[in-house]
């Protein structure tokens, strides 16, 4: 890719989206309006923003890599993080919007008149956020370094000044505006070059039938292995290898590899001939993204299908409770306008999950090599140069380098919205409440997580971003499910399983990280918790409240009727009603 091209592209985003920023700084003056924009955000504009936020990097370059890397089978990716909406719809848009919160604490505390229920809230918010937070400041420090070969922590660095100064400079009214013009620019990115790269598949007798057939080399390739890696093969592959395989030297020799495993250490330089199968990998130590759809198996990497449906659930139910993703549905002016919000962004998030396979299926022909060198993200950014070539295939190229990195400043902005809103009623004193000290509340949201990126480089982004689907799925989906739909929900039954579940998800992880886990099942059960610890949270939130029946909030009948009634004849609920 033209480096030039690609980091005008980049530099083009960036303008933009300081000059939109400015935009919500003429207009925004009180509170209310950083916060919640007022409460006059449209169904469309906050669709359109809610889908820009949503539509990480992972979802713009990941999904098309996994496509590459395992064909349909990855299609279940976005099932989950799309679906998660739906379950948004049908329980939590209106009676959210109903409630009059700014915050998810403030939701917690009004519902249950309790203020540890708010503290333990306000932990969660911005442990989540600041999870979320670090792979988008890794994956732009990852990805204009590819673009354009700068240090890693310069794309990070650019995310976090340009995200605080939106975010401090005009709050909600900035970022509305901001993400919805992102989410635009990403859905432009990824179709614009779609029809000509179709059209150049279509023109050049490429195979038609690729996608559910093993990925072939359509030239002479060779490629260097980035990592120690295990190689499977369905069939005996005769290549040239220079370095190591399966614990032998070679040094420029052809070699048959019979079918089965193989192990190849990193440095080792393969040679395929035209018309070879591309072999499946995935890295030599735990499992691989790669591996998520296979069936159950007992070996060494693990119990493949339980990690998918623990994926799936996370992001299914998790999404509820993404403080960024919920502090939307303050912005909409009714119960009703939130859920016409939530059928817009389940079709805006779906048209734009119908593009990615399309670039995965691409690079299965023209760009196989990608799933051996460790770079299968990159397929959406290299097939214009690799399909057209020449000025037409670099602009198009810059046009998804743009796209890629909209997609990390329209999450960035979103989370730190919603992190700063909470330091600034929840952390900062009260007399320093003001619209001038939110701006510091900005700064602080956006510090932690690029010290945090800088301090380490080697984070996982996928772990990052799956640990913090768990631990929102085990935590707010039940005390939101409950807080709204279940009269006796109490505050130490809300505390309980906001401790238990999130808690439990949280150190499930962390012990798998950290390399504390045994192997075997137990691993799989704790580095994807949701299927147990999402049930644990609702369990303990439920036995516990009924176990204190006494402490049940005076107010919780007025308080259900403003959550479930639309507006117009919850303001006339008489104020005295009580259960």
């Amino acid at each position: 890719m033209n480096q030039t091209y690609a980091l005008t592209a980049v530099t083009v985003v960036v303008l933009v989206t300081v000059l939109v920023g400015a935009l919500g700084l003429r207009i925004s003056r009180t509170t209310s309006d950083f916060y919640v924009a007022s409460r006059t955000v449209g169904p469309r504009l906050n669709a359109a923003a809610i889908s820009g936020e949503y539509l990480s990097a992972a979802s713009f370059l990941g999904i098309a890599g996994l496509v590459l890397l395992q064909g349909p089978a990855m299609l279940w990716y976005p099932v989950g993080y799309t679906a998660g909406y739906l379950v948004l719809l049908v329980l939590v848009a209106a009676p959210l919007r109903r409630s009059g919160a700014y915050t998810l604490p403030d939701f917690a505390e009004d519902r249950l008149q309790s203020r540890a229920v708010r503290r333990i809230a306000v932990l969660f918010v911005l442990g989540v956020g600041w999870l979320y937070l670090l792979p988008q400041l890794q994956g732009a420090g990852l990805t204009l370094e590819i673009l354009t070969g700068a240090p890693h922590w310069v794309g990070g660095l650019v995310v976090a000044c340009v995200v605080t100064a939106a975010v401090a400079a005009g709050g909600m009214r900035s970022i509305t505006f901001v993400q919805a013009f992102q989410y635009w620019l990403k859905l432009t990115a990824l179709l614009v070059p779609a029809f000509f790269l179709l059209a150049a598949w279509a023109g050049d007798g490429a195979p038609r039938a690729t996608l559910d057939a093993p990925a072939a080399f359509r030239t002479h390739t060779v490629v260097t292995v980035a990592e120690d890696v295990r190689m499977s093969l369905e069939a005996p592959l005769t290549l040239t290898v220079t370095g190591t395989v399966d614990g032998r030297a070679y040094e420029d020799r052809v070699v048959t590899l019979a079918t089965g495993r193989h192990a190849v250490r990193a440095a080792t330089r393969l040679e395929f001939l035209p018309g070879s199968s591309v072999p499946q990998t995935r890295p030599a130590a735990g499992m691989g993204v790669s591996s998520w759809s296979q069936p159950l198996s007992g070996d060494q990497d693990g119990y493949r299908l339980y990690a998918t449906y623990g994926l799936i659930l996370a992001t299914f139910l998790g999404t509820m409770g993404l403080p960024h993703v919920a502090v939307r549905f303050y912005t909409s002016p009714n119960g009703r306008a939130a859920r016409r919000t939530t059928l817009v962004v389940l079709g805006l998030v779906g048209s734009f999950y119908l593009l990615p396979p399309v670039y995965g299926a691409l690079g299965r022909i023209y760009a196989p090599e990608l799933s051996l060198t460790g770079d299968a993200d990159a397929a959406v950014l290299v097939l214009p140069e690799r399909m057209l070539g020449g000025t037409l295939g670099d602009l198009l190229g810059a046009l998804l380098a743009g796209g890629a990195f909209a997609a990390f400043l329209s999450t960035a902005s979103g989370l730190t919205m919603a992190v700063a809103g909470v330091l600034h009623q929840d952390v900062l004193p009260s007399r320093a409440r003001k619209v001038s000290t939110f701006r510091i509340a900005a700064l602080v949201a956006m510090a932690v997580p690029l010290a945090g990126s800088l301090a380490a480089t080697d984070v996982p982004v996928a772990d990052a971003v799956g640990l913090a689907f768990a631990v929102s799925a085990s935590s707010f989906c039940p005390l939101l499910v409950l807080g709204i739909w279940w009269r006796g929900l109490t505050p130490p039954g809300a505390v309980a399983g906001l401790l238990t579940g999130g808690g439990a998800a949280l150190s499930a992880v962390l012990a798998t990280r950290t390399g504390l886990a045994p192997a075997g099942w137990v691993h799989t059960l704790l580095a994807w918790p949701a299927v147990w610890s999402v049930p644990l949270g609702f369990l303990t939130m439920v036995t516990v409240s009924l176990a204190t029946r006494s402490r049940i909030p005076p107010g919780t009948a007025t308080t259900l009727a403003r959550l479930h009634l639309p507006e117009d004849v919850a303001a006339h609920t008489p104020p005295g009603a009580r259960r």
